[in-house]
């Protein structure tokens, strides 16, 4: 029996079509969370039969069924993917290695659109625009907030990350900035989406993203300015 290494959290709303893809190229060592948000369409009857450990998550909300399956995690690496295929899980490895070999402590994929339609217009510049604000806001070198990404368990859960919605991913990198993690980015690549977007892919899903970050950041700056009085205003952070 092959050790796990790494658990990959894969959040789920009717990504039946895109399961069977996703799971068979999860890499030898990594074991599938799919954490079932609500599914109508047997999503987590699916991905059992394939193999996946599943959890079941009844509050609705990306940050919700992320950190279910983050507690629902064993393994020493804990990894995030979106289940929709617009990420290839062999690019997992991209992310999780430099935890591996110690060079850092949170690792973000910076999607790279496979083909002109992989990334709507509308998703990729809210997506521009809230990481030019993080990064005024943190000082790290960040230019994607994308779901691909890995830490260690234990110090993700010390986070005590508390956003159940679409600011869970930008609460993960303000949390880990605070605490003077190591954070880089590394290139993995973006395609079209299987089946219908819950979220970037709309813009009203892109402009509750915005929403749900922007308060984050709001709330980031405010706190900074409070606890370092007559530091320059950095300005807000994320959607």
């Amino acid at each position: 029996m092959i050790e796990i290494q790494v658990d990959v959290v894969l959040p789920c709303l009717n990504e039946a079509q895109a399961l069977p893809w996703i799971l068979e190229r999860m890499p030898a060592g990594y074991r599938a969370i799919v954490v079932d948000n609500g599914s109508t369409d047997g999503s987590a009857d699916l991905a059992r039969t394939l193999g996946a450990h599943v959890v079941h998550e009844s509050r609705r909300g990306f940050g919700a069924a992320a950190h279910a399956g983050l507690l629902a995690a064993t393994a020493p690496i804990v990894a995030f993917c979106d289940a929709d295929a617009s990420m290839d899980p062999r690019d997992l490895s991209l992310v999780v290695d430099p935890i591996r070999a110690d060079e850092a402590d949170l690792v973000l994929g910076r999607r790279r659109p496979t083909t002109r339609t992989a990334w709507p217009p509308h998703a990729r510049l809210a997506n521009t625009y809230l990481s030019w604000r993080l990064r005024r806001i943190t000082g790290v070198n960040i230019h994607d907030l994308g779901p691909m990404r890995a830490a260690r368990r234990d110090d993700l859960l010390a986070l005590e990350l508390v956003d159940r919605r679409s600011g869970y991913p930008l609460e993960m990198v303000l949390g880990a900035a605070k605490g003077n993690w190591r954070i880089c980015e590394v290139d993995t690549g973006y395609s079209p989406r299987i089946g219908r977007s819950k979220v970037t892919g709309t813009v009203r899903g892109t402009l509750t993203a915005i929403k749900d970050m922007s308060g984050l950041l709001r709330a980031n700056t405010a706190s900074s300015s409070t606890t370092t009085p007559g530091t320059p205003d950095t300005n807000e952070a994320r959607s």
